[in-house]
């Protein structure tokens, strides 16, 4: 059970108080290992045609329209659809200078890398100050490791890399009782995706109570805050984002308000939900997050999941446990703090010993996630063969307006208008370019007839399972 009590002001031991130049730079040189680690997992799976959504294509579509002066357009959600109408995540705007100089879906992946690696910085600085330099180190290790980082690194891009480290300088901030700086870390988290309005909520939340015999007006500021974060999260979902939407609503009711209501709901897919929080929180924390108040951080995101009907947010898998990572892994330091100075001897030594059992749990899980691929092998990561992609999108010119699928659209997204190839809308574009290796030239032009009636398509290239076809005239 959580228990809400003062925040811990436990420190590292005297020796640790003023540590070492070189103690100072471990979290950041910690931070460049795991930004080069991030990297390769990253570029790996787009230079092999693996994407494993069109979010890559989306977001650079968005980024591409802020490089240009446009309003934040991807036609891959439809054509000139408006991104508000889908997500708020104005922060986008951000790599939009980057962009202008590197234009292609890569920049994407190598910001959200350096984003991750960032919140190394603050879990590994806070981990030391509280438990001393070898335990503090070994939970940064840990961190960089986790799971949930890595699943996120490998699936692609997504506006939650800005939110990962913004969540952990505010934790950081937190377990320092540096309260204002907490909260204004946490405030740009309404800028990053709309449900994360929520979470900044129940950070000023739990900044006021921890502040509580600290600061009586942090705390009146801090309360006003969690309420305006609140309506901010109303605004957005009920009335900006519709208003962008061409259906005028906020789409992902549905997935809440579908055939199963509240609380029946939360028993659909009982059993995937429950293991995906023994995953949070049993290999990363030891179970021993759930004697700290920062927990409490993370009710928004399970709250959204597991109220969802849909199954793909139960699961371990893709971007959706980034969030949670510092959350748990900071949540974990502070119940270590607390539990050293005020529980059992038994209590003492499990919590003593547990930096380093998670990180060896971090260790071992390694061995099946994405970053142990950077380990040269006999076998090949992906099936799609790269080179065979690439001679065949170079039949199509820039400028050109394309239909594609997940392997093939962020890599034309930077000099191509990109559609979904099952969603142009009545627009027939000049070209089709999509990975379908199970289909030949005849079945080819079925399928394009019937996404497109009275259209017809000529082969301009395959080669293992990549097509380019051109529009007949």
């Amino acid at each position: 059970m959580i228990t809400i009590i003062e925040a811990s002001t436990t420190t590292a031991p005297a020796s640790s108080d003023r540590p070492a130049v070189s103690s100072r730079v471990i979290p950041y040189l910690l931070c460049g290992a795991f930004y080069v680690c991030y990297v390769a997992i990253s570029l790996s799976r787009y230079a092999g045609y693996a994407s494993m959504s069109w979010d890559l294509g989306i977001f650079e579509q968005v980024v591409r329209s802020y490089a240009e002066g446009r309003t934040p357009v991807s036609d891959l959600l439809g054509p000139g659809f408006v991104i508000f109408g889908d997500h708020f995540s104005p922060i986008l705007a951000l790599l939009a200078p980057i962009y202008f100089v590197f234009p292609s879906a890569q920049t994407l992946l190598v910001a959200q890398a350096a984003l991750f690696a960032l919140s190394v910085v603050p879990v590994t600085r806070a981990a030391t100050r509280l438990l001393g330099n070898a335990r503090g180190r070994a939970v940064g290790v840990a961190y960089g490791l986790s799971w949930g980082v890595q699943r996120a690194v490998d699936f692609d891009f997504h506006e939650i890399c800005f939110a990962v480290p913004l969540i952990a300088f505010a934790l950081e901030a937190m377990l320092s009782q540096r309260w204002w700086r907490a909260l204004a870390w946490c405030a740009p988290l309404v800028l990053v995706k709309d449900d994360l309005s929520l979470t900044a909520a129940a950070f000023a939340v739990v900044l006021a109570v921890l502040a509580g015999k600290h600061d009586k007006r942090f705390v009146r500021v801090a309360v006003v805050s969690a309420v305006l974060f609140v309506v901010a999260w109303f605004c957005i979902t009920v009335l900006v984002i519709p208003s962008f939407n061409t259906s005028g609503t906020y789409r992902y009711w549905d997935k809440i308000a579908g055939e199963v209501a509240f609380p029946a709901s939360l028993l659909e897919g009982a059993g995937e939900k429950f293991s995906t929080a023994l995953w949070i929180l049993l290999p990363t924390t030891g179970l021993i997050a759930v004697g700290s108040p920062l927990l409490l951080i993370a009710l928004p995101t399970f709250a959204w999941r597991f109220l969802s009907q849909e199954e793909h947010y139960w699961s371990t898998d893709w971007h959706y446990n980034a969030v949670l990572m510092p959350i748990v892994t900071l949540a974990m330091v502070d119940a270590i703090a607390r539990v050293r100075a005020t529980h059992p001897s038994w209590l003492r030594g499990y919590a003593s010993h547990l930096p380093g059992v998670v990180l060896a749990a971090a260790v071992a899980l390694s061995v099946t996630l994405p970053i142990s691929w950077l380990v040269p092998s006999d076998g090949e990561r992906f099936d799609q063969d790269a080179t065979a992609a690439s001679s065949v999108l170079d039949r199509i010119p820039d400028g050109a307006t394309v239909a594609a699928n997940n392997a093939t659209a962020a890599h034309l997204t930077s000099r191509c208008r990109v559609f979904w190839i099952a969603n142009t809308e009545g627009v027939a574009p000049e070209y089709i370019a999509v990975y379908e290796p199970d289909k030949n030239a005849a079945e080819m032009r079925e399928y394009l007839l019937e996404l497109h009636p009275g259209t017809t398509y000529q082969v301009l290239a395959e080669e293992s399972g990549f097509w380019a076809l051109h529009r007949a005239r």
